[in-house]
């Protein structure tokens, strides 16, 4: 497992005439993109069953945000995916991405993470539960994940 996400950093964000500035403080760390898309696939499995809505709306969150292609999109999904099975908490994840992003970034993430939830058409009990757990672990204030579910709802009704 640790060859496999060695690689994908080496492969896709290591990549010196494509890599964003070391200055550039939008520019995600392979870790940040690999804990952010493990939150929103445990937000999509969090009803028990990942929708291909879901995954649809994680793979644009993840070329949106983060510039991800679809192909490494595809890699960091399942590199996520297995980090996200083999752990015990959130906290490792959360822990990463409350250090290193301010509070627009957390802000457009829990954005997402409600875009993901809303992406099937449905709220169950457990993800909004979680929802609220995961932005308590990331230092936001309950009136900012409101904000956040608002914009995420306008959003997909203008997609829709």
């Amino acid at each position: 497992m640790l060859d496999a996400i060695h690689g994908f950093v080496t492969r896709n964000i290591l990549r010196a005439p494509e890599a964003a500035p070391p200055t550039d403080p939008r520019a995600p760390s392979g870790g940040i993109q690999l804990a952010a898309c493990a939150l929103l696939l445990e937000l999509a499995h969090a009803d028990g069953e990942l929708s291909p809505d879901e995954l649809a709306h994680i793979e644009s969150a993840l070329g949106r945000h983060f510039g991800v292609e679809p192909a490494t999109a595809a890699e960091l999904i399942a590199l996520a995916e297995a980090e996200r099975s083999q752990s015990i908490d959130h906290f490792q994840f959360t822990r990463l991405i409350a250090r290193q992003y301010d509070l627009g970034q957390k802000m457009v993430l829990a954005e997402v993470m409600w875009g993901v939830i809303l992406a099937d058409g449905q709220i169950a009990q457990h993800e909004a539960t979680l929802v609220r757990k995961l932005a308590s672990l990331l230092d936001l204030e309950p009136g900012y994940l409101a904000q956040a579910r608002s914009a995420a709802a306008t959003s997909s009704s203008r997609s829709t």
